[in-house]
């Protein structure tokens, strides 16, 4: 949008979401709005107020469309209709309604790399070779030289995202589908213009309904290199890593201009932010750049591997300065031209607090210091649903106490890759997806006050003291800290538009950076560690004003463990 001034110089107004804060919702564990253990629309409906009290400004709901839930729900086998497990399209109304009341947006959740093997579309695409659906998805004949059926005649040799293969023969038709996740959930073919359309269709027909936008899952891989090479097969499995070959293919640009001009042009403040697994700057750069007309911002996703060894199950500690050094690389390439999304945690990362942080002794320090360096710096921010209360990994005891498909996969295939299940179960503790799924901590009651039912996964224990309830009227809670920041955020266009410098700080450990705008400066130094650091601030830092703080009496250049302070020099 542009304004127009007396003298006749075009403006450039800044986009809406520059100083809005997202807050993800991930409905199958959020609040249980009929006592059947598992979250729904009603369950959200009935806790807006806590988002509205919070300060967020757009709601991202994670899939609540029709789908057998073989990958909670993001296996989708109707995009225009809502699941029983979570309501109505009648919810969805109501929830639309109401968040717009509030002065809030909502964004849903986009899978469209891939359906459920239910899905309409699937199910005539397998029907017979000669349906006219069938180049709707990815069938290959089996490898020359094998039948169909045969160990090895999969067309490729790629693992599968949930371990396996990626190809599932059909023993109907005798040839083979490609999934990249589960076998039931078969990828879409969108080099068909008739696929496309289909879900350009799909999407008008959301925003004509009264959404805000989309988050895409892993957008990024529907171009695909239609050659189909092999990969470099792993000696232990036979199997390769074919990412190379199935992501930021050479149509993926082409795809997401179009989808912009079939989709969204002509209408007005929406959101677009694409999942883009293995994204790098350049690419980023390119699918954000606002001249190029592609999508607002993307999910990168450098930061939430550092901690992995040889598979993501394999967990390392993080190494001092290594989590700032990454964010610092992603807000210099960026520059003032693309835009960051801004997250730690998400539906499939475990908890903030016990990744990055302390969740023992300086829990509260590091859920806010953690707050204070990601929500400052020149993006979006992203909250995942009990990051606001510091909500903590969940304890997992035994294998049963996982639902995850994912990881339940990967430990049932561990002997292939000669790995120890007692080393696989500590690391599915540590990294696993259920970590970030167990439900919201409502209250220090039954269930968390999540469900007067049994809940699909069992609610962390430590919600008898970390919850809602207990941090509402608490002005030192991570709850309160959090509604200090979204505030700073929405007051100070320094945080929405200002420039970012990082600054030495003199150690690894301490992450110090100015944010500048005209004439405002605002300063934060963060010490991402349990020790007690000095810092080595510039002289310029010595006449500034305090703006928050996660300690009392925050002064000087001694930092205790895990402490944030935000100064400016207005």
């Amino acid at each position: 949008m542009t304004l127009t001034t007396p003298d006749a110089v075009s403006v450039v107004t800044p986009a809406w979401w520059t100083s809005a804060v997202v807050y993800q919702v991930y409905p199958r564990s959020f609040a249980d709005g009929n006592s059947d253990g598992i979250g729904d629309i009603r369950g959200i409906i009935g806790k807006l107020d806590h988002l509205q009290r919070l300060g967020v400004d757009v709601v991202w709901l994670s899939p609540v469309y029709r789908s057998p839930q073989a990958d909670a729900g993001y296996d989708i086998s109707d995009y225009q209709d809502i699941d029983p497990i979570f309501g109505s399209l009648a919810d969805i109304d109501e929830l639309i309604a109401d968040l717009h009341s509030r002065g809030m947006k909502l964004v849903m959740d986009l899978v469209v790399n891939h359906t459920s093997d239910e899905h309409p579309w699937f199910v005539e695409s397998r029907s017979s070779l000669d349906n006219p659906k069938r180049d709707w998805y990815w069938w290959r004949d089996p490898r020359p030289g094998f039948a169909a059926g045969q160990s090895g005649a999969e067309p490729t040799n790629w693992e599968s995202f949930f371990s396996g293969p990626t190809w599932r023969l059909d023993e109907a038709t005798g040839q083979y589908y490609l999934h990249l996740f589960d076998p039931k959930q078969p990828d879409l073919n969108w080099e068909n213009p008739e696929v496309r359309a289909a879900v350009h269709g799909m999407m008008r027909w959301w925003l004509d309904r009264g959404i805000d936008g989309f988050r895409m899952d892993v957008i990024n891989l529907i171009s695909k290199d239609t050659t189909l090479p092999d990969a470099e097969p792993d000696p232990a499995t036979g199997r390769g890593d074919g990412f190379a070959h199935y992501s930021h293919g050479p149509r993926l640009h082409e795809f997401l201009r179009e989808m912009r001009r079939e989709v969204f042009d002509g209408r007005d403040a929406l959101l677009t932010v694409g999942e883009m697994p293995g994204v790098t700057t350049e690419e980023a750069l390119l699918t954000t750049d606002p001249a190029r007309r592609e999508l607002d911002m993307v999910f990168q996703f450098e930061h939430v591997g550092l901690d992995h060894g040889s598979t993501k199950f394999d967990p390392r500690p993080l190494a001092p300065g290594a989590l700032a050094a990454s964010l610092t690389k992603w807000q210099d390439a960026l520059g003032e031209t693309g835009w960051n999304s801004l997250y730690l945690s998400n539906h499939d990362q475990p908890r903030t607090v016990s990744r990055f942080g302390n969740d023992g002794e300086f829990w509260r320090q590091s859920a806010t210091a953690l707050a204070t360096m990601l929500h400052l710096q020149r993006g979006t921010p992203y909250i995942y649903q009990g990051e606001e209360i510091g909500m903590t990994n969940g304890s997992f005891p035994t294998l049963d106490a996982f639902r995850d498909i994912e990881s339940l996969n990967f430990f049932a295939r561990a002997g292939e890759r000669g790995l120890d299940p007692a080393d696989v179960l500590d690391g599915l503790r540590v990294n696993g997806r259920d970590n970030a799924r167990t439900p919201v901590q409502w209250t220090g009651g039954a269930q968390a006050g999540f469900t007067k039912g049994r809940p699909w996964i069992e609610v962390n224990p430590n919600h008898t003291w970390l919850n809602a309830d207990a941090q509402y009227d608490d002005p030192d809670s991570v709850f309160a800290y959090y509604q200090r920041l979204i505030a700073l955020r929405h007051e100070r266009a320094v945080i929405a538009l200002g420039t970012f410098a990082r600054v030495d700080a003199g150690d690894p450990a301490i992450f110090a950076f100015e944010r500048s705008l005209d004439t405002e400066r605002l300063f934060v130094v963060t010490n991402l560690s349990d020790d007690t650091l000095d810092a080595a601030l510039p002289a310029s830092w010595n006449h500034v004003s305090p703006v928050l703080a996660n300690y009392p009496d925050a002064h000087g250049p001694r930092l205790r463990p895990w402490e944030a302070r935000v100064l400016s020099s207005m």
